[in-house]
């Protein structure tokens, strides 16, 4: 077992436990309830191999961060392949539910009961009690799934769950059984202390943020680039993000859209560090020097230069951005093409192959969305051609950018010199 702190207090395991082994530790509190424990529950990191203990370290540190916004003291602890949240004083379950659904690793939260094996007839009435504090109103279809990970224990799991059925069917008036549909699932763990919970509230999935690297989001204001974020998140990779601003043409109010975007995504990657690139003179400068069907193509091949430096600095390994093919037409397979060749680290899309109505319901189901539509515009929607190229010729945008000439260079210079970085906290 492992323990660690988290929040303002930590005890020994004697502390919490109780040095006589009684049911007054984590789960078990008398006068409390049943529930001041949960069980969190992982799908990927358990098929890691001999390296699933770094995953599952990985996933304490982010449960630990998100607690620390919550105003309970918790302890976490790994276990027999389960982790666990126990709460040491009060707090409030709902809190705790919402920060622990912004931990990516997480498939599963349980309120958990957390009782000693003494005997099975103490066992139905804790399950009686867990239930009835949980549905009080009775008048429920259940099925009882034991799991005997203890082998030595004197009933298997299908006895288990046909006396407990019994059980709850005596003590629980308008209770039935359904073993097809049932409203209300009771799990049963007999493990070296028996684990008892009837709600798996989901979690977001994916792997815990810092198992994959990290890579450099290109955020704008707008409702792709987040999610794309959010998504990359999603499978380990820790965030920084760049932003072009244009100021005059771009507001004050603008920037901190953007800051607040990324604090939403901070809110699941933990802290971002966000650069904001002063883009306006590079804009100008290409707005007046190239062909303007090829302007959005230009300034994109440019600020993915100055992300690439931003990356390489913070030791990232890729850039990311928010396009799917074919929804503007900087997105076409061309055009998304001619931006990557100047790039030498790779260029992700979580977004690829999304159409934009699941993007918009994936912004508004990690609370973006209502900020992603603020009026506020972005440089990349202040120099918009009227007939923009689709399908840029790579040979083409070359030659005209050459046009440039040194100017650009020293532009390019003055933006990074004059950059501004701000640490968002989650």
């Amino acid at each position: 077992m492992r323990w660690k702190k988290c929040g303002k207090l930590y005890r020994a395991c004697a502390d919490i436990y109780g040095d006589d082994g009684s049911a007054g530790g984590p789960g078990f509190r008398k006068g409390e309830g049943m529930y001041s424990s949960f069980l969190v529950k992982y799908a990927e990191i358990a098929i890691k191999g001999k390296n699933r203990h770094y995953f599952e370290d990985a996933l304490v540190g982010r449960i630990y961060a998100a607690l620390r916004n919550t105003d309970g003291e918790f302890a976490v602890r790994r276990e027999q392949g389960r982790i666990y949240v126990d709460a040491l004083g009060d707090y409030d379950p709902d809190e705790v539910v919402d920060a622990l659904r912004c931990v990516f690793g997480i498939v599963g939260i349980c309120p958990v009961a957390i009782t000693e094996d003494e005997g099975f007839d103490r066992l139905a009435e804790d399950v009686i009690r867990c239930l009835n504090e949980e549905y009080p109103e009775g008048n429920y279809t259940f099925k009882v799934n034991a799991r005997r990970a203890r082998k030595n224990y004197p009933m298997d799991s299908m006895e288990i769950n046909a006396a407990l059925g019994e059980r709850i069917l005596a003590a629980c008036p308008g209770t039935r059984v359904d073993v097809h549909s049932p409203q209300v699932m009771v799990y049963v763990e007999i493990r070296s202390r028996i684990n008892i919970y009837s709600r798996v509230i989901p979690g977001p999935g994916g792997m815990p943020v810092g198992t994959n690297g990290k890579a450099m989001l290109l955020l704008s204001g707008g409702i792709d680039s987040p999610v794309a974020g959010y998504m990359i998140a999603k499978r380990g990779v820790t965030i920084e993000a760049v932003y072009f601003h244009a100021p005059p043409y771009t507001s004050e109010r603008a920037k901190q859209k953007v800051v607040d975007l990324a604090g939403i995504i901070a809110k699941y990657a933990g802290a971002v560090k966000l650069y904001v690139v002063n883009f306006t003179d590079i804009q100008l400068y290409i707005y007046e020097q190239c062909p303007h069907e090829e302007l959005t193509i230009l300034m994109r091949r440019y600020m993915m230069r100055i992300a690439e430096h931003f990356a390489r600095e913070g030791k990232c390994l890729g850039l990311v951005t928010g396009e799917s093919i074919g929804q503007v037409a900087s997105q076409t397979m061309q055009s998304l093409a001619a931006t990557d060749a100047v790039c030498e680290l790779p260029v992700y899309r979580p977004l690829i192959g999304f159409d934009k109505q699941e993007i918009v319901e994936r912004s508004e189901q990690i609370g973006a969305y209502e900020t992603s539509i603020l009026p506020f515009e972005d440089c990349c929607t202040i120099f918009v051609a009227k007939h923009p190229v689709t399908k840029p010729n790579l040979r083409v945008i070359e030659h005209d950018e050459k046009k440039l000439s040194e100017k650009i260079d020293e532009l390019v210079r003055q933006a990074l010199d004059t950059v501004e970085v701000i640490q968002v906290e989650m």
